[in-house]
């Protein structure tokens, strides 16, 4: 079985066999269910992680006390607190399993070690953790200035493989509506 995210990074450049063991061994394979945590806020965020199937969800507590999702992450993605991650602070975010999900997590260290070891690697995924994030800044921007109809409808036609597989209340707390809200918007869409 070919190896998800060296088959992803392939994708980008050529790579060896011998740096591909190495990446290999430097990964951890985990499953979590829906609704577990991968990283809770409070912490440092000492991991980076590769979906090779499922949906993450980075989440806030708000002022209020409740939960909210800032962005959600599919297959072929790495998913981390950035700002923690590289910088060694504690993160206000927490990263969660949407639905059951398949993940490869590196270790900072080891993925430190990786870099030390294969000259490409950090520059490949700096860019490309850095069009992620070009990207995700892109989509919230749009949704930005709409009202909720709206928003739910781009939500629809951007992120469609996201909205089929999570929870209806995930989608809401994303798009800053309640749920019942939700419910009204797609009954009067139909």
């Amino acid at each position: 079985m070919s190896n998800p995210l060296i088959s992803f990074l392939k994708l980008f450049r050529d790579i060896p066999a011998a740096d591909e063991a190495l990446i290999a061994q430097a990964i951890e394979y985990r499953t979590y269910k829906e609704g577990d945590y991968l990283f809770q806020s409070g912490k440092i965020c000492r991991e980076m992680f590769f979906i090779c199937k499922g949906i993450l969800r980075i989440v806030i507590i708000n002022e209020s006390g409740n939960e909210v999702t800032h962005f959600f992450l599919k297959e072929s993605q790495f998913c981390s607190i950035l700002n923690s991650f590289n910088n060694g602070v504690v993160a206000n975010e927490s990263i969660q399993a949407a639905c059951d999900a398949e993940i490869l997590a590196i270790g900072r260290r080891a993925l430190d070690t990786l870099y030390e070891q294969i000259s490409y690697l950090k520059p490949l995924i700096t860019q490309i953790t850095h069009q992620a994030l070009l990207d995700k800044i892109a989509i919230r921007t749009a949704y930005l200035g709409q009202d909720s109809t709206t928003r739910y409808k781009m939500f629809m036609m951007r992120q469609p493989e996201i909205a089929l597989r999570i929870p209806l209340s995930d989608i809401a707390s994303y798009l800053g509506i309640t749920p019942q809200s939700l419910s009204r918007i797609r009954k009067n869409i139909r």
